[in-house]
């Protein structure tokens, strides 16, 4: 299998071009789509089609796209939207590749429109026309001369792939580009995203090599796995900045629960894009920004900012911002200050902000900035400068930037003024160093830096669906739920709910329903006094707002006075609920306890989602603020997930209280992650008051909402992001040696990088159809940190001198088709030969017929004899290759 072309590329460097509806009427879409690609030099064959000229601009023009002589790579479409679908129509006849449809008029203009629009796509998938818009401005790819849309001007060549849902933001951006040296290794406007989309086009961008960061604008996801699956995959790769407008559309009210109350979609979003690696910026203002500067000339890493400033206003305002916006000031080395104090007046601030004082020249400022350079608690640096008296704006930025030079610390400054600290600026921006006139936004972009650092490790983590600790009971959890829906019970009892906590192992507190005053009493008094009373009712969820909740109760005869007012206090402010009886558990008394609440909702676009917030009456009054993650969810993510809510939760030391057992809670959530992950019945979760103190945590109360799941649904079908798969992880014996095949991880890089280079340049020649000799950084992430849900990668490993070893690969990546997958196989050369090919296609071929792929394919050389007789062996049917007479292409038949 070859990764170095993508399907998409004869869409985006095309090497022959139709524009239909070519012009030379003024202000025409047609006319400026002709002037764009004569101004753009392109190198390729542009032809024009309109029956109602003879010529465009001097070139020849063609009644229609089926009378040009050759077969064409792209036609772009800019006539009325009646007459699309049958141009569309001419197009896939006459063999054309690509379409992008300009022409507006369709879905977004009511019900005719939406007609057309399914003509168009229905045209397209028939012939197997790829399709991008309608509605649209168009694509550009600056470096190919390729300028397909109707703005105005042209795009200079550079290392951003622009990618947008607005035509309108896409033109505003391009303006703004060109004078300020800002350039694109590709331009596309979606439009109506009919059907190439923002999946398909983010795996273009991490396979071209023109693209080095990645910037979208989304108002919109049609298909969210695709997007999530894709938008990791580019992020693995190169930095993908987002702005996003809107929210989703509210999904049916969470009529059961609060928690559902607690995550708006937007949380969610942000917490995919977080997992996803991906930094989302707030407004074009910032995403200018970034182009400018981000990633030019640092490595991002932590978010502790140092800011060096000569006046003690802008770095308060700094502080204040960076407080606001969740930025920790970094904490300077008792080092650092010593140096600092040596060097700098008496009167310095000797804290962040460092205040140099205001008469501070070039030498002061390097010897502030240098100081934080070399701390190790330090991130980034923000160096701020007010043009007073005895200030020299342009020679401290000089200073500065030589000292930038030297470091992959991110600097930023800002030269707050105007007229003097003009050619300072200039500076800067000529050495890619970001530069502000206010402190606030130079913090916002550090905050965006440290995020993509922040999300970068959030990416990095595969968690599996269990973690590596007593199993839970499955089968009897699915046993729970299973008799539940055969009642058509959509909601479990609360002892049916903490079956299920019990089963995944999280501490609760046991319950026990009585069903009359005198059973309560011999119940309670098993349990022990004292004892908490509350209504068991399918009907009634927040159980103290109907008056079926009684605390504290410590002798028999308060627990047979209470079983008789929950019963008449319920029956009264809740007529329609059908009373089971009344719960009894013991009274939870934890003076240090904090109460808090772990649940799970499905998001509309995103599927379960962890919520974690503080408990009890808080949560139904809508008083507690949350944090969200999506799940699988590992230490590290759990972590990440508690830090975000650490002050909201209350889970430091606490006025007298000490600091909650950390391992108790990740615990609880892991396993709830565990919960979410492998019963995809489950659409709801509370467990509030889950109480946390120094001694561990207790499940007080559970209630679990469930529904019916396809029959057809795949294991991890419910999830955005697909558990590492470690239940594909085989191992057996060979020569003496324990050989285990399993799923690649992130972890494998090295080893990877190892196998590689160690391979005969015969093999690798075999493999790669190049003389390649081992692979590049941004090649081992795309082989290592894959998607499980669209692709699959085992490797067998081997022990050598008490070290694991990679002894053979083989991969598939599932096709755009969604039917068909490629495949790739490679073994060390001294285990050839061993049948080792042979058990890892078969683990390979078993995956992919069970993720119900229909045919898998591989491109071989025609001189591999070996491995053409190996394929043929296991089915394949081979054929020659339609584009390469020098390879064979095999099939074999999944169903």
């Amino acid at each position: 299998m070859n990764y170095e072309q993508h399907y998409l590329t004869s869409l985006f460097e095309p090497k022959s071009i139709a524009i239909v509806g070519a012009s030379e009427t003024p202000c025409t879409v047609g006319t400026v789509l002709v002037r764009n690609m004569l101004d753009g030099a392109y190198k390729g064959k542009l032809f024009c089609v309109n029956p109602k000229h003879e010529t465009v601009f001097g070139m020849k023009s063609y009644d229609s796209v089926e009378s040009i002589p050759q077969r064409l790579d792209l036609a772009v479409i800019c006539t009325l939207p009646e007459t699309v679908p049958a141009i569309v129509e001419a197009c896939g006849r006459a063999g054309t590749r690509n379409v992008i449809v300009i022409s507006g008029g369709f879905s977004e203009a009511g019900p005719r429109g939406a007609s057309l629009e399914r003509a168009v796509i229905e045209t397209a998938r028939r012939h197997r026309v790829r399709l991008i818009g309608p509605n649209c401005l168009g694509i550009m790819r600056p470096g190919a001369g390729v300028n397909l849309t109707f703005a105005h001007g042209g795009a200079n060549p550079g290392t951003i792939g622009l990618v947008s849902q607005s035509g309108a933001l896409c033109t505003a951006i391009l303006d703004w580009a060109q004078p300020n040296n800002v350039g694109f290794s590709t331009v596309v406007s979606l439009g109506g995203s009919s059907d190439v989309d923002f999946g398909e086009i983010l795996d273009y961008l991490v396979s071209d090599p023109k693209t080095e960061n990645i910037f979208l604008y989304i108002e919109g996801i049609k298909n969210p796995r695709r997007f999530m699956s894709a938008l990791r995959a580019a992020a693995r790769c190169k930095p993908v900045l987002l702005i996003k407008v809107g929210k989703h559309a509210a999904g049916e009210k969470a009529a059961l629960s609060h928690t559902g109350s607690l995550v708006g979609a937007d949380d969610v979003f942000d917490a995919a894009l977080r997992r996803a690696g991906v930094v989302r910026l707030g407004n074009v203002g910032q995403m200018y920004a970034a182009a400018s500067a981000l990633f030019s000339h640092f490595r991002p890493r932590g978010n502790r900012l140092a800011i060096i400033t000569n006046g003690g206003g802008p770095g308060a305002m700094a502080a204040d911002h960076a407080a606001d916006i969740g930025i920790p000031l970094a904490r300077l080395s008792d080092a650092t200050t010593k140096k600092l104090t040596e060097l700098l007046p008496p009167t310095w601030s000797k804290a962040n902000p460092l205040d140099i004082i205001g008469d501070a020249d070039p030498q002061r400022y390097a010897a502030a900035l240098t100081a934080c350079i070399e701390d190790d608690g330090v991130d980034g640096v923000l160096a701020i400068l007010t043009p007073q008296a005895m200030t020299d704006p342009t020679q401290v930025a000089r200073t500065l930037l030589d000292i930038a030079v030297k470091t992959d610390k991110p600097l930023v400054t800002c030269w707050m003024g105007e007229a003097q600290v003009h050619e300072a600026r200039l500076l800067f921006k000529g050495a890619g160093i970001p530069t502000f006139r206010t402190p606030e936004p130079a913090v916002e972009l550090f905050s965006h830096i440290s995020a993509y650092y922040r999300n970068q490790q959030l990416l990095m983590q595969t968690p599996a669906a269990i973690a590596d600790h007593v199993p839970p009971r499955l089968e009897s959890a699915k046993l729970v739920i299973e008799t539940a829906l055969s009642e058509g019970r959509k909601m479990l009892n609360e002892m049916e709910s903490k079956a299920l906590l019990a089963a995944f192992r999280i501490p609760i507190a046991q319950t026990v329903v009585a069903r009359s005053p005198s059973e309560a009493m011999v119940l309670a008094e098993e349990i022990g006094l004292p004892v908490v009373m509350k209504i068991d009712s399918p009907q009634i969820t927040h159980k103290t707002d109907s008056g079926g909740v009684r605390l504290n109760l410590n002798s028999l005869a308060a627990v047979r006075d209470a079983y008789n007012e929950i019963l008449d206090d319920v029956k009264k402010n809740r007529p329609d609920a059908i009373l089971h009886g009344v719960a009894i558990e013991p009274m939870i008394q934890k003076a240090n306890g904090r109460e808090l609440m772990v649940g799970m909702v499905k998001d509309e676009i995103f599927g379960p989602t962890i919520v974690f917030s503080r408990g009890g009456t808080d949560v139904e009054t809508g008083r507690s603020r949350r944090a969200v993650a999506l799940p699988p969810l590992n230490g590290f993510l759990v972590r990440d997930l508690l830090e975000s809510a650490r002050d909201m939760a209350r889970l430091g030391e606490f006025r007298n209280m000490p600091a909650v057992n950390q391992e108790a809670l990740e615990a609880v959530l892991l396993r709830v992650s565990e919960m979410v992950c492998e019963l995809p019945w489950i659409s709801e979760l509370d467990i509030n008051p889950l109480i946390v103190d120094e001694q561990g945590a207790v499940a007080v109360d559970a209630r679990i909402a469930i529904e019916n799941i396809p029959l057809t649904a795949s294991r991890y079908d419910h999830m955005a992001i697909h558990p590492y798969p470690s239940h594909l992880v085989t191992s057996y014996q060979k020569d003496g040696r324990t050989v285990t095949i399993r799923p690649i991880k992130p972890e494998d890089a090295d080893i990877e990088s190892d196998f590689v280079r160690k391979l005969s340049a015969e093999t690798k020649y075999f493999r790669f159809m190049n003389t390649i000799r081992e692979l590049g950084q941004s090649q081992l992430i795309r082989l290592t940190q894959i998607d499980y849900d669209r692709e699959m990668a085992f490797i067998a490993v081997a022990e050598k001198d008490g070290e694991e070893v990679e002894i053979g690969v083989c991969r598939y990546a599932t096709n755009p088709d969604g039917e068909s997958c490629e495949f790739a196989i490679v073994v060390a050369d001294d285990w050839q030969g061993k049948g080792l090919a042979r058990r890892l296609m078969g683990v390979l071929i078993e995956t992919a017929r069970s993720r119900g792929l229909k045919y898998m394919n591989g491109d071989f050389l025609s001189e591999n004899g070996r491995m053409l007789a190996f394929v043929q062996s296991l089915g394949f049917v081979m054929s020659p290759h339609p584009e390469d007479s020098g390879l064979k292409r095999g099939v074999l038949t999944l169903d």
